[in-house]
């Protein structure tokens, strides 16, 4: 029975070496994060975070759905008691439609309910906050964006966190050290 122990060990290394392979998008909640908007935490302290969908076209899934979307210059604003989404860079596939004209930075509506919207037009007018979008994810299916209610950082406050994230690295270090 040589040979069935040498075919097996073939056939287990043959299913690692493909699951190498595949690459694993990182998953937040047990959902795969499809962006991230990391400049987020250094401007901002985020106090409040809420989940929304996006109305989006065709293409623009198809293009998520690769990975092709950034969130780094993107920002949300509420116009005619609505929230959209400016800036976010989706590009669109070679493979795109080819009777309509993809935009790659349009703006795209959030789906919330009135009573979320009337809580974050009341946050954002009244008390200066501002909405950013923090992360961009497929939950059962669908396109989600968390977007932050948030209060933007003075200098003092950037260096402040800087410290604070170094300490806790270094201090991780000695912990895995003694």
């Amino acid at each position: 029975m040589p040979g069935a122990q040498t075919s097996n060990a073939i056939s287990a290394a043959i299913l690692t070496y493909n699951g190498a392979m595949t690459q694993q998008k990182p998953k937040r909640d047990g959902n795969a994060i499809i962006a991230q908007n990391r400049r987020v935490t250094h401007d901002y302290f985020i106090e409040q975070r809420l989940e929304t969908g996006l109305a989006l076209q065709g293409w623009e899934v198809k293009s998520l759905r690769d990975g092709k979307i950034s969130l780094a210059e993107s920002y949300i604003q509420i116009h005619q008691a609505e929230a959209y989404l400016y800036g976010a860079h989706i590009t669109p596939l070679p493979t795109a439609s080819t009777h309509i004209k993809p935009q790659p930075t349009r703006h795209r509506k959030l789906l919330l309910h009135r009573h979320q919207l009337d809580q974050l037009i009341g946050a954002v007018e009244r008390k200066g906050y501002t909405l950013v979008p923090t992360f961009m994810y497929w939950k059962q299916g669908r396109a989600k964006l968390e977007i932050g209610l948030a209060k933007g950082k003075k200098a003092h406050d950037k260096r402040e966190s800087l410290k604070t994230r170094d300490w806790n690295r270094d201090k991780q270090r000695l912990m895995k050290r003694g």
